[in-house]
């Protein structure tokens, strides 16, 4: 799945890479939880001929999509992440993927592995082996609230882990490849069925996973140290577990 995330490369590199303009700077963020701002790429309106403009628009977006249907936010659970096998057909993703598939931007995400018998986990900070951004497939909505304010959000989409990912989690975010954005932001010509090839984990070669201390279990440690390599805890030493902390909402 995807419960927290990274974005620390700058926004020099992500206008180039996402083709958009205008992107303030930000600082490193290395700890990104649900319910908090996200970076989010949409496709841009329809330029005259000649346009010099960029064809993508970035967007912040609260991470937690909310359905425009909803009445009461508070007795709706937070939709951090949407299957990719029932997103075009399940109620609260359905409109969003006809109609606003966005990118996400990332430097890498955070996974748990989680041993049943001792109940510990052992947090990985997985990114590209290249080091570059990623764009992860998501979806927005629009939520408007009683007092008439809008608000954007969004959600990541996941598929079944490829082989070499599943020893850690069964499920993981959607990377779009970057010669692909155009036709997955595209939402005027491309339905979900034009595009369903994209909806599937990375190759395996493309993440490396690195085992990180239990730093990242808090939102409020957003150091670099969140992704300094550890050794991997051993599981067969029978220790009581620490909780992650989910205050920013249910990660899974």
């Amino acid at each position: 799945m995807c419960g927290r995330f990274s974005l620390t490369h700058s926004s020099d590199a992500l206008e180039n890479v996402f083709s958009v303009a205008g992107v303030e700077n930000f600082p490193p963020r290395y700890n990104i939880a649900p319910t908090q701002p996200i970076m989010t790429i949409s496709a841009g309106l329809l330029r005259m001929a000649g346009s010099n403009l960029p064809e993508q628009d970035a967007l912040l977006m609260r991470w937690g999509l909310l359905p425009s249907w909803v009445k009461d936010p508070s007795d709706f659970p937070l939709l951090i992440n949407a299957r990719s096998e029932t997103a075009a057909t399940k109620a609260s993703f359905r409109n969003a993927m006809r109609h606003r598939r966005i990118l996400i931007p990332a430097s890498g995400f955070y996974e748990w592995q989680r041993d049943k018998e001792t109940g510990q986990s052992q947090a990985y900070w997985v990114r590209p082996k290249d080091g570059e951004l990623i764009g992860f497939a998501g979806l927005a909505e629009t939520y408007m609230n009683k007092d008439g304010a809008e608000i954007d959000t969004a959600a990541f989409l996941t598929a079944p882990s490829n082989k070499q990912f599943q020893a850690i989690h069964h499920r993981m975010p959607i990377a779009i490849a970057e010669t692909d954005f155009k036709r997955w932001l595209d939402c005027r010509t491309q339905e979900p069925r034009h595009i369903a090839d994209l909806l599937r984990a990375p190759d395996e070669d493309f993440f490396e996973a690195i085992a990180v201390s239990d730093l990242v279990n808090k939102v409020s440690n957003t150091s670099p140290e969140n992704q300094k390599h550890v050794t991997p805890k051993d599981f067969t030493q029978k220790k009581k577990p620490k909780p992650i902390d989910d205050s920013q909402g249910s990660l899974f």
